[in-house]
């Protein structure tokens, strides 16, 4: 079966993207998508996501992990959607669409700098010193000093496959807090090994920053990731309820082309 891609890029964050609105596309299996998201046998991707038609909104997002599996939701995978539907003549600068968590609002500039409107956040599970929260997808916040010189996927793993988390996965974050941002390194379930960014993770990064600081309504953080920079701010009442919640950075397409699965 021969499929036509595009592949994008958000923040190092890459995705192979699929237009499924025709009668006459084919979903391709899990083992399909997991061979063209192999770095050495396929395109290469941290996962696959699809745009169908949709009643209720602009399109549906469908997102997959590089394992083949359906996923939750993916923040820079939104975003690098946001400039597909564009490209594809779907939306001009304003979108709303729907997801594996229900509806998302976004725009994208000229400049190709995309701003996802993310759901709300209710609740952060303190563990000791670290924090669990679900920000679309389920993430555990570490804040640590020299996140630089961590090994992520070793540290990454001893919390992703713990007895707590071993069978639905989580997405494991360190996070360093510096004087004018934080900086982040992400161990993704689905990749199963560090990606260059990750959007539902700085989000939820962010949150549990505001949850520890306690001292806004409202916060605008910056943050490094290692593919890039992204933004997000949002709104709180008693910092374990956040809203207005907005991710905001570059989308890229980076090709086009066809593949033989």
């Amino acid at each position: 079966m021969k499929i036509e891609f595009y592949k994008y890029q958000g923040t190092g964050n890459d995705f192979v993207m699929l237009d499924g609105r025709s009668k006459k596309f084919v979903m391709p299996s899990d083992k399909q998508i997991n061979q063209i998201c192999h770095r050495q046998f396929g395109v290469g991707a941290d996962g696959l996501i699809v745009i169908t038609k949709s009643k209720k909104a602009d399109f549906e997002m469908l997102y997959f992990n590089a394992d083949g599996k359906p996923g939750s939701m993916c923040g820079n995978g939104g975003r690098c959607t946001i400039a597909f539907a564009k490209e594809l003549g779907l939306i001009k600068n304003k979108t709303q669409f729907l997801a594996y968590d229900g509806a998302h609002e976004g725009t994208i500039d000229n400049k190709g700098i995309v701003t996802l409107k993310m759901s709300e956040v209710k609740g952060i599970k303190p563990k000791g010193q670290d924090f669990e929260l679900n920000t679309g997808s389920p993430h555990y916040i570490i804040f640590k000093k020299d996140v630089s010189k961590l090994d992520v996927f070793n540290e990454g793993q001893k919390v992703r496959y713990n007895a707590t988390y071993s069978e639905k996965g989580i997405n494991v974050n360190f996070v360093e807090i510096k004087k004018n941002e934080l900086y982040i390194r992400t161990y993704e379930r689905g990749v199963e090994n560090e990606t260059l960014s990750c959007g539902t993770g700085v989000t939820a990064a962010a949150i549990a920053f505001a949850n520890l600081d306690k001292k806004k309504k409202a916060y605008v953080i910056n943050i490094q990731t290692l593919g890039g920079k992204l933004m997000v701010s949002f709104k709180t009442k008693d910092h374990n309820f956040f809203t207005d919640i907005h991710l905001t950075g570059p989308a890229t397409m980076v090709y086009k082309g066809q593949i033989n699965i």
